[in-house]
């Protein structure tokens, strides 16, 4: 065993559900995630949960036994379990509980690094605190100073209420917070859509691939080959959402967002606390959903990411489905069908047939224009070159004629200086 990770033993209720096995393996998945290791899975096979103590009467004694014989005091269970429930069984094995809810929220703030990342997350963490407060002096909230004149309330204001007051505070002004980032999230989307600039989203489970396909397209399209995003291989590698300019051989261009991956159970904190990150995928005009091809459950996996994009209120937006890391499940690639393509995000010739179903879907609403802008009216020619796509220039005594595609809406503002060809 690995002496830097925290031993841990995991336990999971099976209530005939076809996707348990898998749900707990994606469990000891997120617990690795979080510089843990599972020395012991425990599972008992229920109708329902005890609404006491999650486990049968007998399963949490044998769970007491072996947290002493594997000197292990850190229990994770695969569900949100309630402040009772957890009380109860920490009370009785004598042994940290962690539910899965919090599993997440932990692996979310030590990956956090932006300030946006870091107040969502900070949000979450707050909101699933706040029905888990407890009196006991060793497991109170690590809490900011409490300010606004708290500490000089009545004798008969109980500690509890106190930490409810603190956490709701923290709500309200992590919440202020992130209003100012979405104002300025709204300014920068304004823009673009005045631009007609169109955006892409990269859309799928955790560890699909798509920030290694956001990479590729960078390396080969992008505007600066420098700005690549993190890939790692484990579950949540980056929480941020990340923008970058695409600009094609055929000078047309566009932006793509690597948004955070989803996993089953997200927990509702986190995803009512992500809207905003995730808002880039709701204002997007075309979703790329990225999935693991190689991976035996990757149909659970379409349906948690299709799931929670209606969970955050993703309108119908067209979507294209790549099935990435076919070089690992020993199928041909790239192959396309349909919309749909089955590729290797680190094969040239697969993000080539990627991007021309992009293309396609992305840029169907655009017409080819020629334009003559005299000389004196230069700004038009900045703005042409600057906004749409100019494949040709000549210059004649009149003024510069471009030949230009652009999408249909905007043809419009160019309309006075239009020519037939």
């Amino acid at each position: 065993m690995n002496d830097n990770l925290t031993d841990v033993i995991t336990i999971g209720l099976d209530l005939n559900d076809a996707n348990f096995q898998y749900s707990m393996e994606e469990l000891n998945n997120l617990v690795t995630a979080n510089n843990m290791q599972s020395v012991e899975t425990v599972t008992q096979k229920l109708d329902h949960p005890d609404p006491a103590t999650y486990f049968g009467k007998g399963k949490v004694e044998f769970l007491e036994q072996l947290v002493k014989t594997t000197e292990t005091d850190v229990i994770v269970a695969n569900d949100e379990l309630s402040p009772s429930q957890i009380r109860n069984l920490e009370k009785l094995t004598n042994a940290k509980i962690i539910d899965r809810t919090g599993l997440i929220l932990e692996i979310f703030a030590n990956r956090a690094r932006s300030r946006e990342a870091k107040l969502q997350v900070q949000l979450a963490k707050l909101n699933y605190q706040l029905p888990r407060l407890r009196t006991s002096a060793s497991q109170r909230l690590d809490q900011q100073s409490a300010g606004g004149g708290l500490a000089n309330r009545g004798a008969g204001e109980t500690q509890i209420e106190l930490n409810r007051r603190t956490i709701q505070h923290q709500i309200n002004h992590v919440r202020h917070e992130l209003k100012e980032i979405d104002k300025s999230y709204d300014t920068q989307s304004k823009k673009r859509k005045q631009n007609d600039l169109k955006t892409i989203a990269l859309v799928g489970y955790t560890n699909a691939g798509k920030s290694t396909i956001m990479n590729q397209l960078v390396k080969r399209f992008g505007e600066n080959e420098d700005k690549e995003v993190t890939v790692k291989n484990m579950l949540f590698a980056t929480l941020d959402t990340s923008v970058r300019k695409i600009e094609l051989p055929n000078h047309k261009r566009f932006l793509a967002t690597d948004t955070v991956g989803f996993v089953s159970q997200l927990p509702h904190q986190l995803i009512q606390a992500f809207k905003s990150t995730l808002a880039e995928a709701a204002n997007a005009d075309l979703l790329i959903q990225v999935v693991d091809y190689s991976d035996p459950n990757q149909e659970l996996m379409m349906q948690t990411t299709e799931a929670t994009l209606k969970e955050i209120g993703v309108p119908d937006i067209p979507m294209i489905k790549v099935f990435n890391k076919a070089d690992k499940s020993g199928e041909n690639y790239p192959v396309r069908e349909g919309n749909n393509i089955i590729i290797s995000a680190l094969d040239p010739s697969s993000i080539n047939r990627l991007v021309d179903i992009i293309s396609e879907n992305l840029f169907k609403d655009y017409i080819k224009k020629a334009y003559l802008v005299p000389f004196s009216n230069g700004q038009v020619v900045s703005d042409l070159n600057e906004n749409e796509t100019v494949y040709q220039t000549d210059y004649t005594d009149q003024g510069t004629v471009l030949r230009v595609e652009l999408p249909e809406t905007s043809a419009g503002k160019y309309k006075k200086y239009e020519v037939n060809e």
